[in-house]
């Protein structure tokens, strides 16, 4: 990918009062990314629901876009954290939101996409864009998210527990 891409995604979270001391911690909703490539993955195989965007569309409008499409649900009503951006291994650029809400994930719809499977077969076949969602601690999301992703739901605990974020997050 190029350095130039872009992308925005909108990560739900629930505050929980689970943290080691008892303190206020949150569970964040994210997404096992579908098609054939994650399939048999589950350790840095989910992501924040997120997609691209060009220049002529602002990122919060693409986030909110974006959730619906991979979720099959509107946006619930909430106000939108912003948790900043992060740069992937990739080199595309990512800024997420976070909207503390309930979602049932039973009520996800995933939207789909279209490639050819197996390579070179010409046979084109329909995948889930996320093929199942859950509700994670963030020990949880740290182990299922893709790297670069992680540092987003380090940034929302800090922020819930009115703490600074680290430096690397």
């Amino acid at each position: 990918m190029s350095a130039g891409k872009r992308s925005a995604g909108l990560l739900l979270f629930r505050v929980t009062g689970t943290g080691t001391g008892g303190e206020r911690d949150v569970e964040v909703l994210i997404g096992h990314m579908g098609g054939p490539f994650w399939a048999g993955r589950e350790s840095a195989a989910w992501s924040v629901p997120k997609g691209e965007y060009g220049p002529d569309e602002e990122p919060a409008a693409a986030a909110r876009r974006e959730f619906e499409e991979e979720l099959g649900v509107p946006v619930p009503d909430g106000v939108w954290l912003p948790l900043g951006e992060a740069r992937q291994r990739s080199g595309k650029t990512v800024t997420v939101w976070a909207v503390e809400a309930e979602l049932d994930v039973a009520s996800v719809v995933p939207g789909t996409f279209t490639m050819e499977w197996p390579r070179g077969s010409g046979v084109q076949q329909e995948f889930p864009e996320m093929d199942r969602f859950a509700w994670c601690t963030p020990e949880q999301a740290a182990e299922r998210l893709i790297a670069g992703q992680r540092v987003f739901v380090q940034r929302l605990r800090a922020q819930v527990r009115g703490e600074a974020a680290s430096p690397e997050a």
